[in-house]
């Protein structure tokens, strides 16, 4: 059962991803090209030779965790300053309470300021100085690109980390160690909850450890309350994760029939059969601007590139309505709905985009390829941004054979298939070709 909620601890009401902070590096999750034995931040730690840096990567990954376990391992007082609330005076007095603290402790400060990027040239002229003559060591976490926002000094004295989205299987141990823990985690609410679903959480989390304990917190709050116990089964998780997306709604289910009819008519190539329901819709009261809006879906849904001139037409039928309105938009809008209830029917962009938004979905956010990264900073060239790009103008018919665009985890990965009908013929000769060269480059480059 659940604790009353009047007799627990004031502290245990802090959020759970606040509470779970690793305390030590065991605890720590993720970023091991970091932390790992003989990497660049587990050397400063245990040799005690803290260095100025910043910590850039996306949200939930532990920025500011690892700054303060910095300060804590290395005996070091902490001073944070946001740099979207703090000012020049902030800082002026942060600095000097870094200079008391040196003269009675003898004890060094990390000057942590979080959100980095926001920090304007003034603020960073301000601590600059202070940084250069050891007064503070100073850490920043960015969710931004430094080389963009901060001034060429600063980074200058700075050492630039890139802290890693963490792997699901990193989030389900950061969720498994929550469920476990009685001191600061949930192991008082004697949770139930199976292997598969915690792993759904983690993924849900996509990277971020603190949203995932977030997740699992909300579950944790929803969750069927047993006399054992908590259970959070499949139905809790699909509150938990629910897309709050509202479908568009005009009418009842009647409504809804029809424009179902309309849709299948069109793609069942019945022009007489789609001239009906269209009729009928208007008939029923239906604003022309929807069928026309839904028209639009039907081109690139069921046309797709068989046909590319009926997205055009029925774009071109839309604007009508919109300038002319009745009857002359109504007239184009089915001269549209009889184009593409007879044109070549091809559904394989639609199935094409469905296959990656699931893909998207399913896997975690892969890094962007080295070489298709762009590297208009001297900073990002030196870390290989855009190194072995093949500009496909210079090669043979516009074309780099072998170039891969896709994530290294994804490169197998084949979404259009063009159908055998209208202009995707065509498309397919033609994407067939640049396959067989990609392979002749690659059996060519196999004997080098």
């Amino acid at each position: 059962m659940k604790d009353d909620l009047f007799s627990r601890d004031q502290e245990a009401y802090g959020p759970l991803a606040a509470r779970m902070r690793p305390l030590c590096l065991d605890d720590y999750v993720g970023q091991g090209h970091l932390l790992a034995p003989g990497k660049p931040i587990r050397e400063a730690i245990e040799r005690n030779n803290l260095h100025s840096m910043v910590l850039w990567g996306p949200p939930g990954v532990g920025k500011t965790t690892l700054a303060k376990m910095l300060a804590e391992l290395n005996d070091a007082h902490f001073e944070t300053l946001s740099a979207v609330l703090a000012g020049v005076k902030d800082i002026r007095n942060a600095i000097e309470k870094a200079k008391q603290v040196a003269v009675s402790s003898g004890r060094k400060t990390i000057f942590f300021v979080d959100e980095v990027h926001r920090f304007n040239k003034a603020q960073q002229d301000a601590f600059l100085p202070f940084v250069e003559d050891g007064t503070v060591i100073f850490i920043g976490a960015t969710t931004e690109n430094p080389s963009f926002e901060l001034n060429n000094a600063l980074l200058s004295r700075s050492r630039v980390y890139v802290l890693k989205s963490l792997a699901a299987e990193e989030i389900f141990q950061a969720l498994s160690r929550a469920l476990n823990d009685e001191s600061r985690g949930l192991a008082k609410l004697n949770i139930s909850i199976a292997q598969e679903q915690l792993m759904t959480l983690a993924q849900a989390a996509d990277g971020d450890v603190r949203r995932a304990l977030n997740l699992l917190e909300i579950a944790s709050d929803i969750a069927l309350d047993t006399e054992t116990g908590l259970i959070i089964d499949q139905s809790v998780l699909e509150q938990v994760l629910v897309n709050e997306s509202r479908r568009f709604d005009k009418g009842g289910d009647l409504f809804y029939e029809q424009i179902s009819a309309l849709h299948k008519s069109v793609r069942g190539s019945s022009v007489d059969g789609s001239l009906y329901w269209f009729a009928r819709m208007l008939d029923g009261g239906c604003d022309p601007l929807y069928i026309a809006r839904r028209v639009v879906r039907m081109a690139s849904e069921d046309i797709g590139n068989a046909d590319p001139r009926g997205l055009r037409l029925a774009l071109d039928a839309w604007e009508v309505q919109e300038r002319l309105g009745s009857p002359e938009g109504e007239l184009a809008i089915a001269q549209a709905i009889v184009y593409l209830a007879a044109a070549p029917k091809s559904n394989a962009v639609y199935n094409a985009y469905k296959r990656a938004r699931a893909d998207v979905a399913s896997s975690p956010s892969y890094d962007v390829p080295m070489h298709l990264r762009n590297a208009p900073t001297s900073m990002m060239k030196d870390m290989d941004y855009g190194a072995e790009y093949r500009y496909a103008h210079n090669e043979e018919d516009g074309y780099a054979a072998g170039e891969q665009y896709l994530p290294e985890e994804m490169a197998a990965s084949r979404y259009y298939e063009p159908v055998n009908r209208g202009l995707e013929i065509k498309i397919a000769q033609k994407l067939q070709r640049l396959r067989e060269r990609d392979e002749a480059y690659w059996a060519e480059q196999q004997q080098d």
